[in-house]
């Protein structure tokens, strides 16, 4: 039976962001957000028909207006659905306490080193069946939906041992059979040092290539490779060779770099031709140049920086130097455990000197282009997946204005309404 079409109208501002789905934006091109007033979409099935005003819409339709559910949009703006392209969803257990730790006076590594950080999540989370990595995963997508999210990336990580890489992976496909936000998976098997291997990381970053990887790409794990480049954790030598080694395989690079300190993990991204290097919160210029050069994307995590009480990334001076930039929550239970990607937003304006239309940019299209899925989400025009997201604030600008806040009012995925009045659908 084909579902009823929806038109949505009179949107007071509706952000397509559209003609930018070969390429992400980058410098003054961030800004353009290609905003039409009264506007209005029509969607059927799962797809985005139309898009343009009001009026020309009902003029295009007027003979099937009878036939569709009508959404007033009077006084709220429309937007794609947000895009998170950094997470790490599915895990067991928290560490509040760390956050305790954290302000008495600890660091990050120093909590890492004697056993907490990564190594404290990777060990509850090893305890977890696969059906309570997918319960806890369930109820983050909750959230993320209710913020707005309609497509998340999400790593493994929290294993460090294959078996339960492997179950982070495939509760990770599961999570997403069953919620309406859609799923990217990327292998992040050198997440961390695991303690049995604190004396010879060489044979440790050896097993991940030999055993894991090749699996991963057997069993259609994983799009995407992803390493913890930093000092401590993987060098990056270390990091070039896993990274190549995946390429061979088809994954595609990612890089967690230069977040603690500057570690050539900028550069490295742009000689490896990684999608997107991650964190950059201590990148070098150097780097940041080369990043722009290749076209890789920079992936901002304001809400980590925030978290750890550090400097935020120079989000500002990417911009300038043309790296295509984008936001992502960083969703994890040691860093950045929040689920809410407009906050995200108001981290990057009030911390990183992005205006309110790169916020925008950096959340919907640019944040699709970082998990190659620009063609089919991250603005609204016609062909793409009909999923939108009505906020009720009267223009962008006040998005970042009343910040903190959710202004979340109806979620379309895949032309469902899935979020209504702020509050989940049973639809889902």
């Amino acid at each position: 039976m084909h579902s009823k079409p929806i038109f949505i109208k009179h949107a007071n501002q509706m952000i397509t962001l559209k003609g930018s789905s070969a390429q992400p934006l980058t410098k003054e091109k961030m800004s353009e957000l290609h905003i039409i007033e009264d506007g209005a979409v029509w969607i059927e099935e799962d797809i985005i028909k139309s898009a343009g005003t009001t009026a020309e819409l009902e003029a295009d339709y007027q003979s099937r207006l009878h036939d569709a559910e009508i959404i007033d949009a009077s006084g709220k703006i429309l937007l794609p659905g947000l895009v998170d392209p950094h997470t790490h969803l599915v895990y067991a257990g928290s560490r509040e306490e760390e956050f305790n730790m954290r302000l008495n006076g600890a660091t990050y590594m120093e909590i890492m080193n004697n056993g907490g950080g990564i190594h404290a999540t990777t060990s509850m989370t090893r305890k977890a069946s696969e059906e309570e990595l997918v319960e806890a995963s369930l109820v983050r997508l909750d959230r993320f939906l209710k913020h707005g999210v309609t497509t998340i990336e999400a790593k493994s990580g929290y294993g460090l041992d294959w078996e339960t890489e492997r179950k982070q992976l495939t509760a990770a496909r599961k999570a997403d059979e069953l919620h309406p936000v859609d799923i990217v998976r990327t292998f992040m098997g050198a997440h961390a040092v695991p303690a049995e291997y604190k004396e010879n990381p060489d044979a440790f970053v050896d097993l991940v290539i030999e055993e894991m990887l090749p699996k991963v790409a057997e069993e259609k794990l994983a799009e995407f490779n992803d390493i913890f480049c930093e000092r401590g954790v993987f060098t990056p030598e270390q990091s070039r060779k896993l990274l190549e080694a995946g390429k061979k395989l088809g994954l595609i690079p990612k890089i967690h770099a230069d977040e603690i300190e500057p570690y050539e993990g900028a550069e490295l991204a742009a000689e490896v031709g990684a999608i997107s290097a991650d964190h950059l919160l201590r990148a070098s210029d150097k780097g940041m140049e080369m990043m722009a050069e290749k076209g890789v994307i920079g992936v901002l995590l304001p809400g980590t920086a925030f978290f750890l009480m550090a400097e935020a990334a120079r989000g500002r001076r990417m911009i300038d130097k043309g790296v295509p930039v984008a936001l992502s929550t960083d969703c994890n239970p040691g860093s950045s455990p929040t689920c809410s990607m407009p906050f995200m937003m108001n981290l990057a304006c009030m911390h990183m000197g992005l205006t309110p239309a790169e916020a925008i940019t950096a959340a919907t299209i640019n944040a699709a282009h970082a998990i190659n899925r620009a063609k089919e989400v991250g603005s609204i025009e016609a062909g793409k997946k009909a999923d939108l997201l009505l906020l009720n604030v009267p223009n962008y600008m006040q998005m970042q204005y009343h910040y903190g806040m959710n202004h979340t009012d109806t979620v379309i995925k895949n032309g469902k309404v899935v979020v209504k009045g702020g509050s989940l659908c049973c639809q889902q």
